[in-house]
């Protein structure tokens, strides 16, 4: 079993602080205890604070790297992520699974705190918690958390409020948007574990999703860097087991196997009045999975890049 996910992000929490300036980053201390780092709500963070981000949100088990690509001919950052920790670093950790509500708060929480609260489901799929006297999560939200926030995250993880940190930052910053876009993998996973595959049988991963440019409000940007991973990500699995049933479920994995596939994600989302529980579950996958059979040597591809929606997404 791996090092803690809520420990090794304690590390790059502090290493975050230790040139806090230089990453544009403000950390914030909380009156009745715990504290925050703001990456994007008032200050302006910046590309390498958004792939330490990242890096929290994985729990420490991936490399985040910014690599070049384009879109269409046109120049665009590429978020690329690689694991050899995939189930616990993207669903113990990464996928923002809390949607974290007091009063009129709201942010949707990610991270390592979310294995020791350990309320969702995919906690029984994957068989991982963890119990840590101090918690480490990330907000995507554009709001500074209140002591509430961190009050109901240390009841909820059952540890002391001065034993929290929460990392925030909107959708539409630079540091937000990496974070977001790095979830390639993650998007591949739970699509996995939605349609019941063995995940124990996922041993390695990588990823890839282009990086679209910063909106001008937070609802545009949930629209762009959703269309880069629904019509831009690529992922391959590292994988054992038989090369039949990768076959068989292979076609109902990327985001082409939904009904909603095909147009921007701001006009689907627009379509069903802002509701994200109307849209269809099964759009919310990457663009392109491929399985590789480490024991076949067999390789299955499955899915396609959508280059011209990418371009009406980031530019239109």
């Amino acid at each position: 079993m791996t090092m803690s996910v809520n420990r090794r992000s304690l590390w790059l929490v502090e290493a975050i602080l230790a040139h806090v300036q230089e990453r544009r980053a403000v950390l914030h201390l909380i009156e009745g205890g715990g504290r925050y780092i703001d990456c994007g709500i008032d200050t302006p963070g910046g590309l390498l604070l958004g792939v330490e981000l990242a890096l929290v949100c994985l729990g420490g088990l991936a490399a985040v790297t910014i690599v070049p690509g384009d879109v269409a001919g046109r120049p665009v950052p590429t978020i690329q992520v690689v694991t050899d920790h995939p189930v616990q670093a993207c669903l113990a950790s990464q996928y923002a699974g809390w949607a974290i509500s007091e009063g009129k708060y709201f942010a949707m929480g990610s991270g390592p705190m979310r294995a020791v609260r350990g309320r969702e489901a995919i906690y029984d799929t994957i068989g991982f918690r963890e119990t840590e006297n101090s918690v480490v999560g990330v907000l995507e939200t554009r709001k500074p958390p209140p002591h509430a926030v961190v009050a109901a995250v240390a009841s909820e993880c059952k540890v002391f409020p001065s034993s929290v940190t929460l990392l925030a930052a909107p959708t539409a910053s630079l540091a937000g948007g990496v974070q977001v876009v790095a979830r390639s993998v993650e998007t591949a996973l739970h699509k996995l574990a939605e349609l019941k595959f063995d995940l124990g049988r996922i041993q390695s991963a990588h990823g890839s999703a282009p990086l679209p440019p910063v909106a001008r409000d937070d609802l545009a940007a949930i629209g762009r860097t959703n269309d880069a991973v629904l019509y831009g990500a690529r992922v391959v699995l590292y994988v054992t087991g038989d090369d039949e049933s990768l076959e068989q479920i292979g076609p109902q994995v990327p985001s082409s196997s939904s009904r909603d596939h095909g147009e921007p994600f701001a006009a689907i989302f627009a379509g069903y009045n802002h509701d994200f529980y109307a849209v269809d579950p099964l759009l919310f996958s990457p663009a392109q999975v491929v399985f590789q059979n480490l024991e076949t040597g067999r390789s299955h591809a499955f899915g396609r890049i959508e280059t011209d929606i990418l371009a009406r997404s980031f530019w239109a």
